[in-house]
Formats: C-alpha cells, structure tokens, sequence
C-alpha cells in the first residue's frame, strides 16, 4: 500500500511579501496569508491521516487552519523548522549579493555543500535534516496520507536529499505560499514526487 506525503509550504508572511530571508525568525502570517491557509484547507477538506508542522508561527497556524476540516491537532516537529540562514535572515537577496556577494556566490554554485553565512552553516546540513525528518515521519505511519506544514527552504532541502540532487537544485526549485508537493512511497518505500508546487488552490 501506497504512503503519502504531503509537503505543504505555509501561507504568506510580509517578510514573504519583502522577499527577506525569513529562516529562523518567528514571522507571522499575513492578511493573505491567512486567506491563503482557508482556501487550502478546502482544498485538501482533510483528507489526511495525520498532521505535522514546524514549531514556527507561520506554519503552525497554517497548520491549525488546515486542521479544522479534520479531527486531527497539528503535531510539533522541530526538524521540519525552516533553514537557519545566520546573518543573511531579515536581508533581501539584493541586499546580500551586495554585503556577502563572495559567500553568495558560493552558496548558488557549490553542487556539495553550499555554505551559508552562520546559522545551518550550509544547505548540506539542513537536507540531511529535512530528509531525515521526512524520511522518519513517513516510515512511522505507512499506508496513510500525512500532511507536513513546513517550510519553502527546507521543502527543497529535503526533496534533494530524498532524491540525491546536486545542492545547485535548491535554486531551480520553485515552492510557493500554501502549494502543495505529494511524494508517493510505494511498498518497497520508493519515492515519486507526484505533484510539485501545487497552488491551484489559490
């Protein structure tokens, strides 16, 4: 029997809106954003078995949102929380190709490691966090559809590492506000991503 992941971005924030780096920071949902959370839970009306999120307010209270088609409450895992991107949060990308243009470089290009200014100290770390995290959630409730509210950042850095892609992927990956990404595990536990960056809903 088939396992169901579905990877779900939370809603939008002004920091979104800004385009800075959010990562750690405890940044709350916009107007929008909470707007963006309902039309999501119509969407999935809660066809899921269980319910994660990351302890960030931005994705827990999308989680909550979506949990009120369900009878399920969102349960708390802290290593599906957003890349800690050290001195680069709160900055927007213009503003660290200007102050960190070397580290940023660096950061687009290295297919292996991908270092980033402090914090997760690369995007290497956080995929074997994100994919650890994921990997273990889907093995603990085979055969189930399980809804996982996290974040764009770590999305990626998971879906790289399940999948094996050079570090370069996580910029050629697009997830955007409330989509939707359902990776699909079949009996032998081998993934297919099924949808990416759903946001039809929208």
């Amino acid at each position: 029997m088939n396992t169901t992941l579905y990877l779900i971005r939370h809603g939008e924030t002004e920091w979104n809106k800004l385009g800075k780096f959010q990562g750690s920071k405890d940044i709350s949902l916009s107007q929008n954003g909470l707007i963006q959370a309902e039309y999501l839970s119509k969407r999935l009306n809660g066809n899921f078995d269980y319910l994660y999120s990351s302890p960030l307010k931005r994705a827990f209270n999308t989680a909550e949102i979506l949990a009120k088609n369900s009878n399920l409450t969102p349960l708390i895992c802290d290593s599906i929380r957003e890349i800690n991107y050290g001195d680069w949060e709160g900055l927007t990308i213009n503003e660290i190709k200007d102050m960190y243009s070397n580290e940023f470089d660096l950061w687009k290009s290295d297919t292996n490691i991908a270092p980033i200014c402090g914090g997760e100290g690369s995007l290497k770390n956080a995929s074997i966090r994100g994919t650890n995290a994921v990997l273990e959630i889907a093995h603990e409730h085979p055969g189930k559809k399980i809804a996982i509210v996290a974040h764009g950042g770590i999305i990626k850095a998971a879906l790289i590492g399940i999948f094996d892609l050079p570090m370069t992927m996580y910029h050629k990956i697009h997830i955007g506000n409330t989509s939707i990404t359902k990776l699909i595990f079949n009996d032998k536990f081998l993934p297919v991503i099924d949808v990416l960056n759903d946001t039809s809903h929208l």
